[in-house]
């Protein structure tokens, strides 16, 4: 893998070459990011938060994992952002967040990041179970009770979409559970990849299903071993 960041203008550019194949025996995902096209992309969203006014600086920093780079996004005190790089929507999240905070976004490792780069080494390295970053999550009541009891579910275990909702006190609300999972905006951190369909299948992950069983296995794998 080979991961470039820089600042242009004072602003973060951030690009990268990947392909990843994990031997694991459930999982083997092959995966290509062209350099030219998130340059372009994520470029162009910085360029048009460096034409506005903003009254607060958020900082940005890329953390490479086994299935593929992350973006990291933070104040000087809590994480706002932690995303596979290949999410189809990290444009628009970034775009949001930039909008609801007024801010800019530069490069800088602020204690949020430099505490999520460490997390996120030891829980690949199978060393770390439990995060303890602070997060800053915004959404209605709903979504962040949703977010709050996947957190708790222990590490090497899954719930389904309704074991979610009863958890929440809406039986019947399992497909909101689903939305509400999948615009989580701390992947890994806050494990959606853990919650799984009632009738035991994998059930959805946003960048990639492959991902999300190799993230299962993986936690089975040490709990297993340990």
């Amino acid at each position: 893998m080979q991961l470039f960041v820089k600042l242009s203008g004072g602003m973060l550019v951030v690009c990268w070459v990947t392909i990843f194949k994990m031997k694991d025996k459930d999982f083997n995902c092959e995966k290509k990011i062209s350099i030219q096209d998130f340059k372009l992309s994520f470029t162009g969203i910085m360029a048009a938060s460096s034409k506005l006014k903003h009254s607060s600086t958020l900082y940005a920093s890329a953390i490479e994992t086994k299935v593929g780079p992350m973006l990291a996004i933070a104040d000087e005190k809590q994480l706002y952002l932690l995303e596979f790089m290949d999410w189809w929507k990290l444009k628009r999240e970034i775009g949001q967040l930039r909008e609801k905070t007024n801010s800019v976004i530069i490069l800088k490792e602020t204690k949020p990041l430099i505490s999520i780069k460490n997390e996120i080494k030891k829980y690949f390295e199978g060393k770390l179970k439990h995060f303890k970053t602070p997060l800053c999550l915004v959404g209605t009541p709903f979504q962040i009770n949703v977010w709050e009891e996947i957190a708790k579910i222990p590490y090497g275990q899954t719930r389904s979409y309704a074991d979610i909702a009863v958890l929440v006190g809406k039986p019947s609300a399992y497909r909101a559970v689903a939305n509400a999972a999948g615009i989580n905006q701390f992947a890994v951190v806050i494990p959606c990849h853990r919650v799984i369909s009632h009738n035991g299948g994998i059930g959805g992950y946003g960048t990639s299903i492959d991902r999300k069983r190799w993230l299962i296995h993986h936690e089975q794998n040490i709990k297993t071993a340990q």
